[in-house]
């Protein structure tokens, strides 16, 4: 039996597994009794509070994987009190101060949110492990998330079967455009040059495309607008644009290198006070 080691995390002002997990950055988590687990690749961390902070627990060999994953070498102090110079932002921080952008897998996060398109989480969660029960490679309690060239063989039926809808045919596509590209290689394009990349991309649009440019490649300078960071720049900052890719281009031009930061609590802030309104 391979050995566990654990991640002490001290600073819970700037680490909260819930602000984490469920700021709508990803999709393969659970709750459990004493906090959550979370995958990633093949990889499997479970989070607990103790007296002193939280617990991350993983594998001894995948210790550096998870604090590189939860981005704990990055000084969330430092960013958030640079963004509380900008109106609204000291209330969207306050409330979703553990908040922390987690440096995922560009692939995994290409097909999750090429799924999440017009989906509900609760849609995207089952279509996910749906595909990764049935193509995963079986660990000791879960699936890993299977590999371009296992995902790239499944035809439309197996996509629709999982729950995909009309996205079914769009991932089919999406993959096999996948095997013509380096998704390492193109880590080294300028923002706007990978932008394009991934928009040629079936399924990937502009505000998925921002989210994998965030959430998958780190990329700071973006600022995915939905429904809810709509609702920000209209209701909040009394913005006068109505085309989702101008409202983004304007959000990054009042935040700049911190765009993606600001998004991320921004978004947690707006989409939860609306769901306490409507409790």
């Amino acid at each position: 039996m391979e050995k566990t080691s654990i991640i002490k995390v001290e600073n819970a002002n700037d680490f909260n597994p819930t602000h984490i997990l469920e700021c709508g950055q990803i999709f393969r988590y659970t709750k459990t009794n004493q906090g959550y687990r979370v995958i990633s690749l093949d990889k499997k961390a479970e989070i607990y509070k103790d007296k002193t902070g939280y617990i991350i627990k993983c594998k001894e060999k995948d210790i550096e994987y998870f604090r590189n994953f939860f981005d704990l070498n990055t000084d969330y102090s430092k960013i958030k009190n640079h963004l509380k110079n900008y109106p609204l932002l000291d209330s969207a921080i306050n409330f979703g101060n553990g908040i922390r952008i987690l440096k995922q897998n560009p692939f995994e996060v290409i097909i999750s949110f090429i799924i999440s398109a017009n989906n509900r989480i609760v849609r995207i969660q089952k279509s996910i492990e749906y595909i990764c029960s049935n193509l995963g490679e079986k660990k000791t309690d879960f699936f890993a998330f299977p590999t371009l060239a296992t995902l790239s063989k499944q035809d439309e039926k197996f996509f629709l079967q999982a729950g995909l809808g009309y996205r079914a045919k769009q991932m089919v596509k999406a993959l096999q455009q996948l095997k013509t590209l380096d998704l390492v290689e193109l880590e080294k394009l300028e923002t706007n040059r990978l932008r394009e990349k991934l928009i040629s991309i079936s399924g990937i649009g502009p505000k998925v495309a921002d989210c994998i440019l965030l959430f998958g490649y780190g990329r700071q300078d973006v600022f995915p607008v939905d429904t809810w960071i709509d609702k920000v720049y209209k209701e909040n900052l009394k913005g006068k644009e109505t085309n989702r890719k101008k409202i983004a281009f304007d959000l990054v031009k009042i935040f700049g290198l911190y765009s993606g930061y600001a998004q991320q609590y921004l978004f947690y802030w707006k989409r939860s006070l609306k769901n306490e309104t409507n409790k």
